[in-house]
């Protein structure tokens, strides 16, 4: 009889433990997604029609701390002047993240000025000004999947482009409040 309640005790508690390690392990944890920051600018101007032509390399970090593979579907990015869109790009079946790791995705996006907001033309070819900054609104939505769930993270960032001059200096992102 003793035997019999020790094995239905232990019996029982393997069965926690296992359904415990079975949780730990497959439970989904959220894919972090963050924002790296301005890689490089290159910026063209077509004089004829009055237009700035940018093209900016961003990048992004992911962090997999799941204990199985996630894979970036898509990757989009939308970015704005003064509530305005001036360049948008759709990235599908980026990556693939191994499990506990990270890896990082560049992507560019081209950026034309012109129509209504053909007065920046102007500010950015003006000689007399030695940095023209433009302030830019980049939102980007990138969608992942893993063990039949699909999740989607959504970043908004504000970066000021020099639109007067190429630059390439790395400008990680930006602290509103600490």
């Amino acid at each position: 009889m003793f035997y019999r309640k020790l094995y239905v005790v232990l019996s029982a508690v393997l069965c926690l433990l296992a359904s415990s390690l079975v949780v730990f392990f497959l439970f989904p944890r959220s894919v972090v997604v963050e924002d790296d920051g301005i890689r490089s600018v290159t910026v063209q101007f077509d004089h004829v029609n009055t237009k700035v032509l940018i093209n900016m390399t961003s990048s992004l970090n992911f962090t997999n701390s799941n204990f199985f593979t996630v894979m970036v579907d898509s990757l989009s990015c939308q970015v704005l002047y003064m509530k305005t869109v001036i360049g948008t790009m759709q990235l599908d079946n980026v990556i693939t993240i191994q499990p506990l790791s990270q890896r990082q995705v560049n992507f560019t996006v081209s950026v034309q000025i012109s129509g209504s907001t053909s007065y920046v033309y102007a500010f950015c070819t003006m000689a007399s000004i030695k940095v023209h900054n433009i302030l830019v609104i980049m939102q980007t939505s990138v969608k992942t999947s893993y063990m039949m769930r699909t999740a989607q993270n959504t970043l908004e960032a504000y970066r000021y482009i020099d639109c007067g001059s190429n630059s390439t200096v790395h400008q990680p992102p930006r602290r509103l409040w600490q």
